[in-house]
């Protein structure tokens, strides 16, 4: 039986994430925000899409003990440059690195969504991995690129949603958003899975 929107369970975003937030808001539900406190370092040897996979499942569950009621979803992104993870630079010169790596390659976004609920036992979790092409791009290109729009906190220092995207010659997914953070059409698919009612 589905309950009516107004009876729905709350819906709780396990991310401090803006560009989550401001995807999950074009769903048009009311939600939560709520801070997942997980330590994001890879185990020895961890495949960037394991770390993923287990990163937003440690992150819904963590906001699920918090809010055992709600619908919880959380999401995490690794950048895979042929097996290896590359997580957010943080800071300027490890940016420039990444960028340098990552020219003329392939590199798959693994972006995994997780989706639970306590009070039910819902759990769901899948990966919706992006595949992005970079174009050979000059040091002067890179510099120019980092110092315009400052990507420190997006893993593999791009937005491709903003001025990254010229850094690119193509992009692969069957969810556009994933590369930005949260694949809403598998978010929907879930959250409609674990009860919910979308518009």
């Amino acid at each position: 039986m589905h309950q009516s929107p107004s009876l729905q369970r709350p819906l709780v975003l396990g991310s401090t994430s803006r560009y989550r937030r401001e995807l999950l808001e074009r769903l048009n539900l009311p939600f939560d925000v709520a801070a997942p406190h997980v330590d994001e370092n890879p185990l020895p040897g961890e495949a960037p899409r394991a770390l993923a996979l287990r990163l937003a499942l440690a992150k819904a569950h963590a906001v699920a003990r918090q809010h055992p009621e709600a619908v919880v979803i959380g999401s995490d992104q690794v950048a895979d440059l042929a097996g290896e993870p590359l997580g957010k630079p943080g800071q300027h010169d490890r940016a420039v690195q990444q960028l340098r790596q990552m020219r003329g390659q392939t590199v798959v976004f693994q972006t995994a969504l997780a989706v639970v609920c306590a009070a039910t036992g819902f759990e769901q979790v899948d990966l919706a991995p992006v595949e992005v092409k970079f174009r050979d791009l000059s040091d002067e290109e890179i510099e120019r690129y980092l110092r315009a729009e400052q990507p420190y906190d997006c893993a593999g220092s791009a937005k491709s949603e903003g001025l990254g995207i010229a850094l690119l010659d193509a992009i692969h997914s069957d969810d556009p958003t994933a590369l930005i953070g949260l694949p809403l059409i598998r978010t929907c698919r879930m959250l409609r899975a674990a009860g919910l009612v979308l518009p």
